[in-house]
């Protein structure tokens, strides 16, 4: 067995190097929250989308026509 400096950290013994994490995935917020922000922006679209249909129809309904003299 080798030796190390560290009696606490023996060289050599299993483990390897560890994946570097980026800030998001340190903070438990890994790809999974990227889905979560995904489907959430997908939502909102959507409901933009239906507010601003709903804002043109009101729209129309108040001008049914011009009536220039």
């Amino acid at each position: 067995m080798t030796d190390s400096k560290n009696i606490n950290n023996p060289v050599g013994q299993g483990g390897g190097q560890r994946k570097k994490l980026s800030r998001a995935e340190r903070q438990n917020n890994g790809p999974h929250r990227n889905l979560d922000r995904k489907g959430a922006a997908d939502k909102k679209a959507e409901l933009v989308r239906k507010m601003r249909e709903k804002a043109r129809a009101a729209e129309n309904a108040e001008q049914p026509g011009d009536d220039t003299a």
